[in-house]
């Protein structure tokens, strides 16, 4: 049995409209407007019609701004997304399993053709309480109290900026450090700092304070090509960290703050790090190697306050405590000239005027 043919009925907005003009022609409607009037009203609104091409065309002209900006948008959410899972996967392997190498290492070796030290990790409860403690104090003494990033210190550093007219500092954590040196390049940007924001958050979440810290001992830059303080112990005393004497630790956090322009022996000619040196030694000068059984951080659950890691003696009037463990200090010579780049831009810090080269060197 056949099927009955269908009907397929086309519409046709200008034949609509004229038969609907046609048809009001002589109705009481059109006479106070006139015909040609109510023609073009009809046959706007039959044209703009949300069916006909024309209303269509106008639409996607319309909305076109709209799409690019939320397809902007949807671009920009994607690429957070996958940021945060990849980075959070590394973040959970690593938090029982320690790095085969970072991105900075990477970065040293293939870009600045470095060669790289084979890294020598050290637990840290192995790490001697004294440099644990000095180490924290200098580079960020609020560590244990911030969620990662440390807003004060941002504030700081960008009071600093303005007054050197340059993007010096930037007011970077333990955390913060830690963060790019694992995942990210030396290279100054904002994006860089946004990036390193994100992942110290994460870390936080994570890793947790004592984990953060053992990787920022063991993956820190100490040198061209030395990173963890075990391998720069080695590289420059031939000798571990827990033989090292007070001197010596006292030497070695103090260069954390530019390690690539100068030696344990050779910054006494940088009024910073002199000052850093001078503050370092006289709070810590008699115990800076003694090893202790179980660090601070791991005696309880719960972190440790800042205070159990601050020194008892007030420190010496205008020396910084904490430089955020990358400012690249201009040297003496430099300093006619201006400031100079640091090679990182985390912490706090107060520039100072100390010893030259021409004078003590430590």
């Amino acid at each position: 049995m056949s099927r009955p043919p269908r009907i397929v009925v086309a519409f046709d907005p200008g034949a609509a409209a004229f038969a609907v003009i046609t048809a009001a022609r002589n109705t009481a409607i059109t006479r106070p407007f006139g015909t040609d009037t109510l023609a073009r009203l009809i046959t706007f609104i039959v044209l703009n019609f949300n069916g006909s091409p024309h209303s269509k065309l106008r639409n996607s002209q319309r909305s076109k701004p709209w799409r690019v900006v939320f397809g902007f948008l949807r671009i920009i959410v994607l690429t957070h997304i996958a940021f945060l899972v990849a980075t959070s996967f590394c973040l959970f392997v690593f938090k029982s399993t320690n790095p085969a190498t970072t991105t900075l290492m990477v970065y040293r070796a293939q870009v600045n053709k470095w060669k790289i030290a084979k890294p020598r990790f050290v637990p840290l409860a192995k790490i001697p309480k004294a440099t644990r403690n000095m180490t924290v104090r200098v580079e960020d003494g609020n560590f244990f109290n911030h969620f990662g990033i440390d807003p004060a210190a941002i504030k700081h550093a960008y009071k600093l900026n303005k007054g050197f007219h340059a993007p010096l500092y930037g007011g970077s954590t333990i955390t913060m450090q830690t963060a790019r040196t694992i995942f990210l390049i030396p290279e100054k940007s904002y994006l860089r700092k946004y990036l390193e924001a994100i992942i110290a958050l994460e870390m936080e979440v994570i890793l947790g304070k004592n984990r953060i810290l053992e990787l920022y001992f063991n993956y820190a830059e100490w040198g061209r090509g030395i990173f963890g303080i075990e391998a720069a112990s080695r590289f420059h005393y031939q000798e571990g960290v827990n033989a090292l004497s007070s001197d010596q630790a006292i030497r070695l956090v103090t260069l954390l703050s530019s390690p690539i322009r100068f030696s344990p022996y050779s910054f006494g000619r940088n009024g910073i790090l002199w000052s850093r040196y001078a503050y370092l030694n006289k709070r810590w000068g008699e115990q800076a190697a003694e090893p202790m059984e179980e660090p601070v951080a791991l005696q309880s659950a719960s972190p440790v306050a800042e205070s159990a890691l601050a020194p008892v003696a007030e420190p010496i009037e205008g020396v910084p405590l904490s430089t955020g463990g990358e400012a690249e200090i201009e040297t003496t010579a430099e300093a006619e000239s201006g400031p100079t780049e640091p090679e990182s831009d985390g912490g706090v810090v107060t520039p100072v005027v100390g010893p030259t080269s021409s004078g003590i060197a430590p």
